[in-house]
C-alpha cells in the first residue's frame, strides 16, 4: 500500500530525521530517526529493536526496508516500509548541506576557546 512520507532535518536537532507519515492531509504517525543510522542503513543493515534499516534489491530497484515497531503505549504493532535509495541519497546530501557529516558533533575545545574569548 503506498504511504506519502515527509522526511525533514534541522541543524536545531542535527542528529535526528523526522519522518510524517501521511494518509492525505492526516498525519497517521511521526517518526525520529538517528541520521548517521539512515546513512548506514544504505549500505548494510542497522538497528535493533523499533527501528531497522535494511537494503534490499526490489523489482523496482535499490530500495531500503525500514522496520517499525511500537509498543508500550497500548498500541503496539510492526510495519516494513520500502524507500527508494536514490531518494534517501538525495536527503540525506540536503541534509549534509545544512550541517556536515561528522559535523554534528559538539567541538567542546572550540567552545571553550569562544566562551574564554569572550
Amino acid at each position: 500500500m503506498p504511504l506519502f512520507v515527509r522526511f525533514s532535518y534541522s541543524a536545531d536537532n542535527p542528529y535526528a530525521v523526522q519522518a510524517d507519515f501521511f494518509d492525505g492531509l492526516a498525519v497517521l504517525a511521526s517518526w525520529q530517526f538517528d541520521r548517521q543510522m539512515l546513512a548506514e542503513g544504505l549500505r548494510r543493515p542497522v538497528g535493533e529493536g523499533d527501528v531497522t534499516f535494511r537494503p534490499h534489491r526490489g523489482t523496482g530497484g535499490a530500495e531500503v526496508r525500514i522496520g517499525l515497531r511500537n509498543h508500550g503505549d497500548g498500541r503496539e504493532g510492526h510495519a516494513v516500509l520500502c524507500a527508494d535509495v536514490g531518494a534517501l541519497k538525495a536527503f540525506l546530501d540536503r541534509s549534509y548541506a545544512v550541517v556536515g557529516d561528522g559535523e554534528e558533533f559538539l567541538d567542546l575545545d572550540k567552545l571553550l576557546e569562544e566562551f574564554l574569548a569572550r
